[in-house]
């Protein structure tokens, strides 16, 4: 990647969609309308909105060894991103279960999977940070490596 690009730092989830008439009341079961997966999580939705509006992106995260993480590392791909600080690890991706109402009312449920994986920035992460002008986190992955970030792009000017 280009420096003076877009660094994201954050989340990739397969986001599992459930249409319904209205959002079930506790232990209430309703059956959906309808059911899409998607690719999606705040960071992954960040990153593919910067790289197609032809800003140099790359995102640092992580994603499991599934086939959404397939799809997921597939979409960042596509998009044009830089992908060399995308971790692939043993396990679930990350997901989210998302239903919404008619009234377009929603809740959601994330399991955090390999984004819980992320706790520090390694190498390659900090000099990918360090030389990117803009940094963009959502609060998505641990807490810790969030401050490590904000703190490395604070100190290197991004």
């Amino acid at each position: 990647m280009a420096p003076n690009g877009i660094v994201v730092v954050g989340s990739a989830n397969m986001d599992v969609v459930f249409n319904v008439e209205r959002i079930p009341l506790p232990g209430e079961t309703l059956l959906a309308t309808s059911l899409a997966k998607y690719p999606g999580g705040k960071g992954l939705n960040q990153a593919v909105a910067a790289a197609r509006a032809g800003s140099p992106t790359a995102f640092v995260g992580a994603l499991g060894q599934d086939e959404h993480g397939d799809e997921l590392f597939a979409t960042m791909t596509s998009a044009g991103m830089y992908t060399e600080c995308v971790r692939r690890v043993p396990g679930e991706s990350g997901q989210a279960f998302i239903v919404v109402g008619d009234n377009a009312e929603n809740t959601i449920i994330v399991a955090s999977g390999a984004n819980g994986l992320v706790t520090v920035l390694e190498a390659a992460d900090r000099d990918l940070v360090a030389s990117s002008a803009v940094l963009l986190m959502q609060l998505e992955l641990p807490l810790d490596v969030v401050i490590e970030s904000a703190r490395l792009a604070r100190e290197s000017g991004t």
